[in-house]
């Protein structure tokens, strides 16, 4: 008796008119109740798809009303999405399949999904092959991927994109049109195709774009690939080539500084040849040249300010304005620093100050210095350490002409080989000193045109060769130790760093064949004084007079007149070497 009464609701009630009289009333409702009977008894059919409207939700399944005897059911499963939310209220009408002889509580199953599903394949039975229709990529899969079009269908790798491979994820999710390659329902197989439709497309823009295209145009079109050379842009069907070249009116080291995939320019057509399909493209022709009066913008001496945006091994590009760069050359980077590499002060992003040097801009080039910012410490180092004055520092390098000594940062200066030692013949500066070693010295000149500071060590004490004549007279006889010996004589030490040499003739009264037989070094010898030269700073010993001297001095003294003798004896010096250059 419920469900009846559940047939017969308010609203299917006939409404009552005015102008209606009691027979037609009757005769109204009377219709009403046979369509209604008739209702219920109609059986649903197994499969058969009609639409309901959504009575009541409860916790497993969901009542739809389909204008039988009794509800249907459907699993509430059914209209749960993927976030677990339900996709249904009371009210919503729905496509509904009965199934074969299925119920729930007593009431008759039924399914939405293969109601969709039927009805889709319906769909795409009219579309048939070659026909259109939209869907959703759900997934990938081997070979391709998934598409939701009511039904699951197929879309081969090949045929997602006008440029198969690459990463497919970002396709996931969008909903595209369809071109069917292949359609069998009973099989449940469906092929798709998105590539046909964009070859479509893009055949019908390259039509149109072809036949108003002309050189000198500004046409917008989108990056597709970025090569070394420059960027392949779509102006809609048909590709031009923008070279980097043509892509700033500055420096450009690669065309990914400027532009990516997916990019929407503005360029200008260069050149159109139609019989070859080549377009050639430019970015920077479509803005005015910076270059055309960069005399009124820029002047010599001037400071401006840029961003460094590039490193080379010989210098540093600094952006100035768009399309404008300088150079600052590495030896335009410091008035101190010896620069191997600009990367040693500079950094690219980084932004710095610079002074004007040159602008060309029939070559478009700018020079640019860093260290003109700056007072050269060269023009005030003598100010600061005027000649003489004494400085200390390390020992920063060292040559086999001299060491170098640190002033201040970046000023170096050098103490010649030559200047460390009054007395001393040095041979390599690494013999005295070693690197890193604090040192004085005296400053001795400055060059500043060519940035040199010389330096000396020896000039820290008196010269002992001032005192040299005064301390050796000739015929005067001196003790030494035998520092060298040579083919030409030997070589005694006769104070510290002071030496004078015996020549072989002075070594013996009788012939000597090698001074190598006379003496070794480190013996101890006397000898007498023959001659001190200044200019050379040399010492003539003699050995060979020294016995004349001390034979002389004997007979004296026996004589009872040392000091006659001893006045005397350069006389006789005097007189032997006389008769020595006459023989």
């Amino acid at each position: 008796m419920g469900d009846e009464k559940r047939a017969f609701k308010k609203k299917d009630m006939p409404i009552r008119r005015l102008h209606d009289t009691d027979e037609d009333l009757e005769q109204s409702e009377q219709g009403e109740f046979a369509d209604l009977f008739q209702d219920s008894l109609r059986q649903p059919q197994s499969g058969e798809v009609v639409k309901g409207v959504v009575v009541q939700i409860e916790q497993d399944i969901v009542l739809v009303d389909v204008g039988y005897k009794s509800e249907g059911c459907i699993r509430i499963g059914e209209f749960i999405d993927e976030s677990g939310e339900l996709t249904v209220k009371v009210g919503d009408e729905v496509n509904v399949y009965f199934e074969r002889g299925e119920n729930i509580r007593g009431h008759m199953v039924l399914s939405k999904k293969k109601a969709d599903s039927q009805v889709a394949w319906e769909t795409i039975a009219a579309a048939g092959e070659g026909g259109v229709i939209e869907g959703k990529i759900t997934g990938k899969v081997k070979g391709g991927m998934t598409v939701d079009v009511g039904v699951e269908a197929f879309l081969p790798a090949s045929q997602v994109d006008l440029r198969p491979g690459g990463n497919m994820d970002r396709f996931v999710g969008q909903t595209y049109q369809f071109k069917i390659l292949k359609l069998n329902r009973k099989r449940g197989n469906l092929v798709l195709s998105r590539r046909v439709l964009l070859e479509e497309e893009r055949d019908k823009a390259r039509t149109e774009t072809l036949a108003t295209l002309k050189e000198g145009d500004v046409v917008s079109g989108v990056v597709k690939n970025i090569a070394e050379y420059g960027a392949f842009v779509d102006l809609g069907g048909v590709d031009g080539l923008l070279h980097v070249t043509d892509m700033s009116w500055g420096r450009l080291g690669h065309p990914s500084e400027m532009v990516k995939v997916g990019d929407t320019l503005n360029v200008m057509v260069l050149k159109y040849d139609r019989d070859k399909g080549k377009i050639s493209l430019g970015l920077k022709q479509t803005v005015p040249d910076p270059w055309l009066n960069v005399n009124e913008r820029y002047q010599e001496g001037e400071k401006v300010r840029g961003k460094v945006v590039s490193l080379t091994d010989y210098g540093a590009f600094i952006s100035l304005e768009d399309g404008i760069e300088g150079l600052v050359h590495v030896s335009e980077m410091s008035w101190t620093r010896r620069v191997r590499h600009p990367s040693e002060i500079l950094k690219t992003g980084e932004e710095v100050e610079a002074v004007i040097l040159g602008v060309d801009p029939g070559n478009r080039r700018i020079s640019l210095g860093l260290k003109q910012t700056e007072v050269n410490p060269w023009t005030v180092i003598g100010e600061r350490y005027p000649v003489g004055t004494k400085i200390e520092g390390q020992i920063k390098n060292i040559t086999d002409f001299g060491v170098f000594i640190g002033i201040e940062d970046g000023i170096d200066g050098l103490v010649h080989v030559s200047d460390i030692s009054w007395t001393r013949r040095v041979k390599h500066p690494g013999e005295l000193f070693g690197k890193g070693q604090t040192v004085q010295a005296v400053v001795l000149n400055i060059d500043v045109d060519n940035e040199r500071l010389s330096l000396g060590i020896k000039q820290l004490v008196p010269d002992p060769w001032d005192e040299i004549p005064r301390k050796y007279r000739p015929g005067s006889r001196v003790k030494g130790k035998v520092t060298s010996v040579t083919d030409f004589g030997v070589f005694l030490e006769i104070e510290e760093g002071i030496e004078g040499l015996v020549h072989v003739s002075e070594l013996s009264h009788e012939k000597v064949a090698t001074p190598k037989d006379f003496a070794n070094v480190g013996d101890e010898l006397e000898a007498v004084v023959l001659n001190v030269d200044m200019v050379e700073k040399k010492i003539a010993l003699s050995i060979k007079s020294l016995q004349s001297a001390i034979d002389k001095a004997e007979l004296a003294s026996y004589m009872g007149a040392q000091g006659e003798a001893t006045s005397s004896f350069g006389d006789l010096l005097k007189e032997k070497l006389k008769k020595s250059t006459e023989e």
